[in-house]
């Protein structure tokens, strides 16, 4: 049942929290840090508002969800995207029954006003615009202004925030004044094969053990090869493995390995299932280890002796070389000169000297 308040003469309908039943495991240095920014350690100081960045799926949002658990507080998500209007952001006015403008309240606003922890989720998403609107937030006034409902709403002093932000091609770029706001960067990375085992476990008490191990197999050498596979790509892979073995009919049996294998391919794509040929392109894909590119690397093939650089021969033999070939184009090009010439004395119109 949700709840209002009134502001300013506004009814508000707030936002309910979500229900927060998520356990972080593992990798408590990023806990440690985010709980740090969220302190406040004299009456003057205000709460940091950190930007929680990984590849998508290595748990941003729930090292979010654990640190407001740690502190007790009310749990609000804001999902960003690409068309987030700052009145889905803030306060939202919808036709009530009675045919009068109701106004409700974003879980941010809610989050403001009830003194709980909002996350904005996928935060590069979001355009400028919108942004802009929060601006007054992250900073020392920490306040918000509805437009559309003609109100200013400040943030209760418990009010926390985090922004979580994934490692690729963002929508649109955050402008620097908000990146300034969104203050320190908290990195969440891949956990080590102990921690990424104890997370599958915890998702999937029913999955076996030799699938789980050949499932942590596979992510940690994805870790090591770079790859962007993550525990949530895991989770998805282990989901359907375990569900087509629970689908099969008698007449057509299926090996738990046969099953991963397609699960694999399902969730990931064919080149998964070799992890090191896809390192590889794309490693090339973006640029390798080879060195960059010059003027010489188009007008020359690698083995050209003409080539700067070259090291198939000594200097003095290469000089050598060079010099033959040099003296042969010469003669080539004065042999030439001379046939022109005595094919032009044949010409009735050559006038000689």
């Amino acid at each position: 049942m949700s709840q209002s308040v009134t502001i300013d003469g506004v009814a508000l309908s707030l936002a309910n929290p979500v229900k927060n039943p998520m356990r972080w495991i593992g990798q408590s240095e990023p806990l440690r840090q985010l709980a740090a920014c969220w302190l406040t350690v004299a009456p003057g100081d205000l709460p940091l508002t950190p930007r929680l960045v990984g590849v998508p799926g290595v748990g941003k949002t729930a090292l979010a969800m654990a640190a407001a658990t740690a502190r007790q507080q009310e749990l609000y998500i804001f999902q960003c995207t690409a068309d987030t209007r700052p009145e889905d952001l803030l306060v939202t006015p919808v036709l009530a029954s009675n045919g009068k403008i109701a106004y409700h309240a974003s879980a941010m606003v809610t989050a403001m006003i009830r003194g709980g922890v909002c996350v904005l989720d996928e935060g590069n998403r979001m355009n400028e615009k919108s942004w802009a609107s929060l601006a007054p937030l992250f900073d020392q006034r920490r306040y918000v202004e509805s437009i559309v409902a003609g109100i200013t709403i400040s943030a209760h002093q418990d009010f926390r925030a985090a922004v979580t932000m994934n490692q690729d091609d963002s929508t649109y770029e955050i402008p620097d004044y908000i990146l300034s706001r969104l203050q320190p960067t908290l990195q969440v990375g891949f956990p080590n094969r102990k921690d990424e085992l104890a997370i599958l476990e915890y998702h999937l008490p029913f999955a076996e053990a030799d699938i789980l191990e050949l499932t942590v197999d596979f992510l940690q050498q994805a870790h090591s090869l770079k790859l962007d596979f993550s525990a949530r790509d895991g989770i998805n892979v282990l989901r359907y493995a375990i569900k087509r073995l629970a689908a099969q009919d008698s007449g057509h049996p299926l090996s738990k390995d046969k099953a991963w294998h397609e699960a694999i391919v399902a969730c990931l794509g064919d080149e998964a299932l070799d992890l090191a040929a896809l390192a590889d392109r794309k490693r090339k894909a973006l640029g390798g280890n080879s060195l960059p590119m010059g003027l010489d690397d188009f007008f020359f093939d690698p083995d050209d002796p003409l080539r700067p650089g070259h090291k198939s021969h000594d200097d003095d033999e290469l000089d050598d070389e060079l010099d033959d070939e040099l003296d042969d184009e010469l003669d080539d090009e004065l042999d030439d000169e001379l046939d022109d010439d005595a094919f032009d004395d044949d010409r009735p119109d050559k006038k000689h000297p």
